[in-house]
């Protein structure tokens, strides 16, 4: 089984066309071998033995004559030939002959065990067949049409075959291809909604269980997209009920005399506030924005120069991909901010693939074990042995980023770093 299934063809379409034209050609070619190698050739052989029995009739006329009653016309009338019973002189004025042609050998040794002597058999231009044989001192020739002793428009059958077999491939071809664009139309959108990205031509059609995945995927879409919004709105509900008592707190301290317990009191409502915009960010996912075509590397490029120039962009200088950009630069900024907390050098390295790019944030830092870095995209983790606990943030950078490349079709990905940190490596396909 694993070999045929190494040879066979690994798409839909291709497996299923090989389903409808494989058992056609193996019976049309099945079919005229028989023809052609069976039935045909025992048609002939028994046309040449009714041609060998009318040959025999003649033999035993021109053997008896003048002693047999029956005319020569007559018997030509009868058995619908002619034929002389005189000697033949090839070279006087005959018709130039073929020797060779389709079965032609049948004919000869049906005629020669018949007549009991050897018997010259060809064709002329006219496509009359002539049977030459001695008989006593003078040779029998005989004219029949080529027609009535062989089958020759045998050839007609088989091209119709091969057109009716062409005909009914083409229906069942086109028939294959609607059925399987439907599944594609079906493929392309989930690998759409996958991404975020809307399909509004979008419809089910084709057979119906296609119909039927497709809708699935349409609820299912209808359902997701309505449970983001309810999370969304529940937690922007929250947040704008905690920014307000948040806001009166603020401006009591405000006015209160400055202290060193007050300054700690301001720092921790200013971390409160922002972990409450974190929280509304990690809930919103993808922030809303729109797929449109952008520019990454220049998208990296700005989303850098916001550190300083000392973290350094090298590549391409242009790379086409499509995405949400307010997603996808606070990704890049949540790479860059925690190589940048952790590090003292960074060096951020774009890739434009066949299939995909790339951004390679590189840093000198601590990094992250082998064995803990699945655990650095749980949400609100953090590392306490690489990353410090004085260090501000809620352990969502990463989570964040993660979810916004695999919004896009794409990954995010930690290893070891040229520069002896970490490498985190966001994936976008193109």
């Amino acid at each position: 089984m694993a070999r045929l299934r190494d040879i066979t063809p690994r798409g839909l379409y291709a497996r299923s066309l090989l389903m409808v034209v494989a058992p056609v050609v193996l019976i049309l070619a099945l079919m005229t071998w028989y023809y052609y190698d069976s039935h045909l050739a025992e048609v002939n052989r028994k046309l040449a033995q009714s041609i060998a029995r009318d040959a025999a009739l003649i033999q035993s006329y021109c053997d008896a004559r003048p002693d047999t009653p029956i005319t020569r016309e007559r018997l030509e009338g009868d058995l619908d030939m002619a034929f002389t019973c005189d000697h033949v002189d090839p070279e006087s004025g005959a018709p130039q002959l073929t020797h060779s042609f389709a079965y032609g050998q049948t004919l000869k040794e049906e005629l020669a065990t018949r007549l009991g002597v050897p018997v010259d058999v060809s064709v002329d231009p006219s496509s009359m067949l002539h049977f030459r044989f001695p008989s006593g001192s003078d040779t029998v020739e005989i004219l029949i049409e080529r027609k009535r002793a062989l089958t020759v428009n045998s050839h007609f059958f088989i091209v119709w075959v091969i057109a009716s077999s062409l005909l009914m491939l083409g229906l069942a071809v086109a028939f294959l291809n609607q059925q399987v664009r439907s599944i594609l139309r079906l493929s392309e959108a989930a690998r759409a909604f996958g991404r975020g990205r809307e399909v509004p031509n979008f419809r089910p059609s084709g057979a119906t269980e296609v119909r039927d995945a497709a809708r699935a995927l349409l609820d299912m879409k209808s359902r997701l997209t309505a449970f983001a919004e309810q999370r969304t709105a529940m937690l922007a509900g929250v947040s704008h009920d905690l920014r307000t008592p948040l806001t009166r707190l603020k401006l009591s301290l405000a006015l209160m005399d400055q202290t060193e317990e007050l300054g700690a009191a301001q720092s921790d409502l200013d971390d409160m506030a922002m972990m409450l915009d974190e929280y509304l960010t990690f809930a919103r996912g993808e922030e809303g924005d729109d797929p449109v075509p952008l520019d990454l590397a220049r998208l990296v490029r700005d989303a850098a120069a916001g550190f300083g120039q000392h973290v350094v962009v090298i590549g391409p200088d242009t790379i086409a991909v499509t995405g949400r950009p307010l997603a996808l630069k606070r990704a890049v900024n949540n790479l860059i901010s925690n190589a940048v907390k952790y590090a003292t050098e960074v060096r951020v390295t774009l890739v434009d693939g066949p299939h995909a790019a790339e951004v390679h944030v590189d840093d000198n830092g601590p990094g992250i074990p082998q064995t803990r870095r699945e655990e650095a995209f749980r949400p609100f983790s953090r590392l306490d042995e690489a990353r410090t606990q004085n260090a501000s943030g809620t352990g969502l950078g990463l989570t964040l980023a993660r979810d916004t490349a695999r919004a896009h079709g794409g990954d995010l990905r930690l290893s070891d770093s040229a520069l002896g940190g970490l490498r985190a490596s966001l994936r976008l396909p193109h």
